[in-house]
C-alpha cells in the first residue's frame, strides 16, 4: 500500500477516543483519530505524528492522524488499515499460509457477528484480521484495551471450526519493533483466555509485521504467536 502524502505536526493531547490536538504548520489543530485504542505508550505529548487531509470539505476535523514516531520508526495508527493490507497481501500471494486461494468475500455474516473474510478454499476459511500496534521490549500484544467484540471472534471461529471451516485469526503488527505476538493477558484475560481456547480446538492464528518503509506499508514475513 502506497501513501505518497502527508503533513507533519506535534501531538498534544487526546481529548477523546477519536480526537487528537496536534500542531501542525504554526497552528493548534483538532484531528481525527482512528483508532479506539489507548495507544497510550505511543501518544505522549511532542511525539511526531503524521497527519493527512480530510477527503471531504465537509468534515468537522480538517486532518486525520494516520502515523506516531516511535524509537524503531513510524507506526501507523489508522485501525482500517489491517484488512486491506491483508486483502492486498492475498492478492499478492505473499502469505504461505493463504496460498491458494481462489478468491474472497468481505464482511460476512457469520453466528450473531460479521466477520472480516470468507476465502474460498478446500475447506472454505474464515478469517477475523486484527491490528496490532503495541509493543513492549519486541514483544506485540494484543488488545492494548478490553475487547469484548474480540473474545466473540474468537467464538465465531470455533463455531466455524466446529462446522467443517478453516478458521483463523491474523494480527497484522504496524509497529516496526516487534519480534513477537501474544495475547495482552493484563489487560484483557478473557480473551487470552478465548484464544487459547481457541487454539486448542483447531483455530490458526498468524501474525504479519507490516511496518511502514517510505512511502510503503506492507506485509513482510510473519512473527510467531506464542499463547503462553
Amino acid at each position: 500500500m502506497r501513501i505518497d502524502t502527508w503533513e507533519e505536526g506535534i501531538f498534544l493531547a487526546r481529548p477523546n477516543r477519536f480526537v487528537a490536538e496536534v500542531e501542525t504548520g504554526g497552528r493548534k489543530e483538532l484531528t481525527h483519530l482512528p483508532d479506539p485504542g489507548r495507544l497510550a505508550e505511543m501518544l505522549r505529548p511532542g511525539v511526531e505524528v503524521r497527519l493527512q487531509a480530510a477527503d471531504s470539505p465537509r468534515r468537522r476535523t480538517r486532518w486525520t492522524l494516520i502515523g506516531v514516531r516511535c524509537p524503531h520508526g513510524w507506526v501507523n495508527v489508522d485501525s482500517r488499515l489491517p484488512n486491506r493490507l491483508f486483502e492486498e497481501a492475498l492478492a499478492d500471494g505473499c502469505m504461505r499460509e493463504f496460498e491458494g486461494i481462489a478468491g474472497w468475500k468481505r464482511e460476512v455474516p457469520f453466528g450473531g457477528s460479521v466477520m472480516d473474510f470468507l476465502l474460498e478454499s478446500m475447506p472454505p476459511c474464515l478469517v477475523e484480521v486484527k491490528g496490532c500496534t503495541l509493543v513492549e521490549a519486541g514483544v506485540a500484544f494484543f488488545p492494548d484495551a478490553p475487547t469484548t467484540r474480540g473474545a466473540r471472534h474468537l467464538r465465531e471461529l470455533i463455531a466455524a471450526k466446529e462446522r467443517g471451516l478453516r478458521a483463523c485469526i491474523v494480527f497484522v503488527v504496524k509497529h516496526p519493533g516487534a519480534r513477537l505476538v501474544r495475547p495482552n493477558r493484563a489487560t484483557d484475560p478473557a480473551f487470552a483466555r478465548a484464544l487459547v481456547e481457541a487454539a486448542d480446538r483447531g483455530v490458526e492464528a498468524y501474525a504479519y509485521p507490516a511496518p511502514w518503509r517510505g512511502r510503503e506499508i506492507r506485509i513482510e514475513g510473519c512473527l510467531p504467536v506464542e499463547l503462553g
